[in-house]
Order: structure tokens, then C-alpha cells, then sequence
């Protein structure tokens, strides 16, 4: 099969369009003929490398991917697709042909927390793309759990754009957050796949959102998603104060945070009893922050990772029904995976960029 690899990390020049062995199925896993493939920042740390990452080299990049389902492992054909009880088993089965997306969020399925429901939370817990090669491939094996059925004429790539950054958007917000109707929410950043995720599903629980971006342009595709309040920071100096007196000198409920680097001006934003989400760390994992405004107003920074399975479906299911409708900023062919991982790199999209499997 066709991929996108690398030997050793390094820029994007260390990845490699060639051929590599096809993946064989294993018990309890469908081996599915990619379509799409969609860019996460995370694809360019993990070429870049940091300390302590171990990887099986050659590594495959990429967490997000849709394609069809054309083999199973021995037993698979005897196991639910996505499904968290028995009861649900019958009405989600998977077969040759089928049209599917993939939840990236890799749990052992076995232990005490993936037992209970909360695979994002396991001990053995990999992330496709990161620690087992991912998506940049014409083919990939991964567990029938891992797998939601897509209608037969949605679009791959927008499944594959929506697999993540919605899964993960969704938990942070909604099961983490507790974000209630009604409330205001401030996101650092209008252009990057889980900033539009974001904004839909702030808008979609009922919150005033207000997004802070790096340029008008950007500003007004955030507007044209939901996005009710425009903060350009290339014009104001200082984009907390402006989000404070946006909320008549209240602050906001909730920051999205994924920058890192922007906390102390999150922290400021917010009123009191306000929470900081976060879900990555865009700029770099080490910055200060100053502690008298976490505990003078009250405030909590509230962290999460993915979503569990049933977090995945339930978002899915309002993705494939049209409610949620995830932002394509460009499609390459894979072979030009190079190229898409720098348009990323250096924030020129706005939404997610996804690769052409065969194209």
C-alpha cells in the first residue's frame, strides 16, 4: 500500500511518500481502504519529536481517517461496532462494504475504566497517530470497537475532519465543562479545527460565544459558524479586557484555552467561579501562570483528553444528521502530506485540512 512515513524525526522534509507492508487484521479488527485522512497538529509534534517518545520506527502519522470496511479479523464479524451494551450490539453491526469513520481514542477495552465506560481514562491508553501508525496509508487495521457506520453517501472527509476535534470539543465542553444553556463562552484562537468544533458546539448547547482571532478574515468565517462576539487581537492590545467589557464588565463562564501560552490572559477574561478548558497546548507545554487569580476568583482549570466511546457516537450522530458540520479548509493528495502538515504548522487554515487517500 501507499503511505506517508518517516525513519527518523526531523521537518517535513524526513516524510517519505512510499510503499509499505498492508496491515493484516487481527482477531476482533476490520481492515479498512482509507479514503480520507485529516491533519491534527499533534501529526507534526510526534514528527518533531520530544523527549521520552517512543515510536516503532518507520511511523505512520495521523489519528483521523474514513474509508470502507473490506475484511475482518477471524472473529470479528461476531462483535458490535461502537457498542456499549448488549442491547445495542444487534443494530450496530458492521459488514464488507460498509462506510465508516474512526474514533482515534484507543483504550485496552479490558481494564476496570474502559469497563466502565471511561476508555479515555485507561492505564494502556494509545492515541492513533501518536504511539501506533495512524492514517496516512491507503489501509489500516484497528479494533471493530474503534469504528462508527457512516451513511453510504456521507462525505469521507467531512467524517474524517469531524472524528477528533468534535469527539474531544464535545467531552471538554459538554461532560467536563458542565456548559449549561445560557452561558458565555470565550475560545482563544477562530481558525484551527477544534476552535471551529468549538464554537458549533458551544452555539448548539444555547452559549454566547466569542472567539478571539488572529485576523479579520478569520473573525468573519468564525462569524459565518456562530460566533457572536469578534475580538481581533492584531487590533487590540489587550483581548482579555476587551472580552471583560464584552460581557459588561463581567467576564465570561468559560474559556477555551488550547494555546497554552495564553492562560494568564484566560484566567483574566473569566468571572468569578469561571472555568478554563483545555485540551492541548498549541504554543508549548511550559508557561507561567499566577496563582492569585486562581484562587481569588475562584477559578478552575479543568483538563481532558478525547472523549469515551459514547461521547464519540453521540457527537457523530449529530455530525451525520447535519446539526454539527465540521470546516474543511483545503484537501491535498497524500503524497503532498508535507505540504499540508506546514499550512498547519503555520496557522494559514481555517477548519481542518484532510488528505486525498487516492487522489
Amino acid at each position: 500500500m501507499k503511505v506517508v512515513l518517516f525513519h527518523q524525526h526531523g521537518g517535513p522534509e524526513v516524510l517519505e511518500y512510499t510503499d509499505f507492508p498492508l496491515p493484516e487484521p487481527k482477531p476482533g479488527e476490520a481492515l479498512i481502504r482509507l479514503h480520507a485522512a485529516a491533519l491534527n497538529r499533534m501529526d507534526i509534534m510526534v514528527r518533531s519529536g520530544w523527549p521520552g517518545l517512543k515510536l516503532e520506527m518507520p511511523h505512520i502519522n495521523g489519528a483521523d481517517g474514513a474509508g470502507e470496511i473490506i475484511a475482518f479479523g477471524d472473529d470479528a464479524r461476531e462483535l458490535p461496532a461502537s457498542a456499549s451494551s448488549a442491547q445495542e450490539a444487534g443494530s450496530l453491526r458492521l459488514g464488507i462494504g460498509d462506510h465508516v469513520v474512526i474514533n482515534a481514542n484507543l483504550g485496552c477495552g479490558k481494564c476496570e475504566v474502559c469497563l466502565e465506560g471511561k476508555d479515555n481514562l485507561c492505564r494502556e491508553w494509545h492515541l492513533l497517530g501518536e504511539t501506533v501508525r495512524g492514517t496516512y496509508a491507503e489501509y489500516v487495521s484497528l479494533p471493530i470497537k474503534q469504528l462508527y457506520r457512516l451513511p453510504q453517501d456521507f462525505d469521507y472527509h467531512q467524517a474524517a475532519a469531524a472524528a477528533l476535534v468534535y469527539q474531544t470539543a464535545w467531552h471538554s465542553l459538554l461532560k467536563r465543562g458542565k456548559l449549561p444553556k445560557g452561558e458565555s463562552v470565550l475560545i482563544v484562537g477562530a481558525g484551527g479545527g477544534m476552535n471551529t468544533a468549538s464554537v458549533q458546539i458551544a452555539k448548539y448547547s444555547g452559549a454566547k460565544v466569542v472567539v478571539v482571532g488572529s485576523n479579520a478574515k478569520k473573525l468573519e468565517l468564525a462569524e459565518s459558524i456562530g460566533a457572536d462576539i469578534l475580538i481581533d487581537r492584531s487590533k487590540e492590545e489587550d483581548w482579555s479586557k476587551a472580552a471583560f467589557i464584552a460581557t459588561h464588565q463581567r467576564g465570561v463562564d468559560v474559556v477555551v484555552d488550547n494555546v497554552g501560552t495564553t492562560f494568564m490572559k484566560s484566567l483574566r477574561a473569566l468571572r468569578k467561579g469561571g472555568r478554563l478548558l483545555t485540551v492541548g497546548n498549541s504554543a508549548g507545554p511550559k508557561f507561567e501562570i499566577d496563582n492569585r487569580y486562581i484562587f481569588a476568583k475562584h477559578l478552575s482549570i479543568i483538563g481532558s483528553t478525547m472523549s469515551t466511546l459514547d461521547d464519540f457516537r453521540e457527537v457523530m450522530d449529530l455530525i451525520v444528521a447535519g446539526k454539527l458540520k465540521p470546516v474543511i479548509d483545503r484537501i491535498y493528495p497524500l503524497r503532498d502530506a508535507a505540504l499540508a502538515q506546514e499550512r498547519l504548522w503555520k496557522n494559514e487554515n481555517f477548519g481542518k485540512i484532510t488528505l486525498d487517500i487516492h487522489g
